[in-house]
């Protein structure tokens, strides 16, 4: 079973940076989606950004801070985060679909705490 492993998270002050990525465990074919998702304590867990073909997906609270990468052929995606305030406090989480049987993958989470 391919899993999807996160990197980078901690703690990290107010105007701080921080960069994650995650990694798929083993192969991935087709993947044609590549998102990062996060939930902070008592919310929903909502899209932060996303890959799906060029043109990067942004939640309006993170454009112009947060950057999406990624490699389908590697089955990689990685998320530059700056300016970092902390509403930006989350549980984020890494997320892979492909085309073959429709599958679709999540990482474990990693966590984000911004100190003010």
């Amino acid at each position: 079973q391919v899993q999807l492993v996160e990197s980078g998270g901690g703690l990290v002050q107010a105007g701080g940076s921080l960069r994650l990525s995650c990694a798929a465990s083993g192969t991935i074919v087709s993947v044609y989606y590549m998102a990062w998702h996060r939930q902070a304590p008592g919310k929903q867990r909502e899209l932060v950004a996303a890959l799906s073909g060029s043109r990067p997906i942004y939640a309006d609270s993170v454009k112009g801070r947060f950057t999406i990468s990624g490699d389908v052929a590697k089955a990689t995606v990685d998320l530059e985060m700056s300016s970092l305030n902390p509403e930006d406090t989350a549980v984020y989480y890494c997320y892979i679909r492909s085309f073959y049987r429709g599958s679709d993958y999540w990482g474990q989470g990693t966590q984000v705490t911004v100190s003010s």
